[in-house]
Parts: structure tokens; sequence; C-alpha cells
């Protein structure tokens, strides 16, 4: 049986994983690589693992949301990756059902346990 803190921890990375993805489409309007993106999403304070990174990078590529790019200009190869014209699009959907969501969400614990607040 688990005790409180593991529900919570599970319960946190099940919110984790469904924010991470708006998080990384957000900051790939200009090419990032991994590692890049990695730490900038870090220090905004989305923690991210490279291991839960990089197979969303080539998943959301794979459904045409990203482009990537090979720069083999450095000592070492970086693949960058950035919004596609239809992960511009999807991304600002997704922006929009966030908002809402929030909305909704705070007014939900604003409002208290299942208490009425005269809008019906």
């Amino acid at each position: 049986m688990l005790n409180e803190q593991e529900h919570i921890d599970k319960l946190m990375l099940e919110l984790r994983r469904g924010t991470i993805t708006i998080g990384v489409l957000s900051q790939l309007s200009i090419p990032q690589y991994g590692y890049s993106l990695v730490t900038i999403l870090n220090e905004k304070g989305v923690q991210v693992e490279p291991g839960t990174l990089y197979p969303l990078l080539r998943r959301l590529e794979k459904q045409g949301l990203l482009e990537s790019l090979w720069d083999t200009n450095e000592a070492r190869p970086r693949k960058y990756y950035k919004l596609s014209e239809m992960g511009t699009e999807v991304y600002g959907q997704l922006c929009k059902e966030w908002e809402s969501m929030v909305v909704s969400l705070n007014h939900l614990i604003h409002t208290g346990k299942g208490e009425e607040d005269g809008n019906d």
C-alpha cells in the first residue's frame, strides 16, 4: 500500500508528463539542440531528464510538429529541432486549451470542496 508521499509523487509524475510537451514546444520557435533544451527548461523550472526529452523530440518530429537539421560545423555534430508550420499551429491551440484549463481548475480550487458558488 502506498503512503501519502508515494501517492503525491505518482500523481505529480502524471501531471508533469502532460505538461512537458507544451513546455518543450514553447522553446522551439528558434532551433535548439537537445542538451540546450534540457538546460533552458531546467533553468525555467521545468525539470526534464534527457532520457525523457530525446524520445519526446523524436516522437514530435515523427508527428510532423518539429523539423530537425544537423549542424556539423562544430567538433561535435548536433541535431537542432524547431517547430514546423504545423507545430506552430498545434502549439497555439495547446496554449489556448491550457489557458482554459487553468481558469477552470483555478475556479474549482478556489470555490472549495463542492461548495456552491451561486452561479447555477
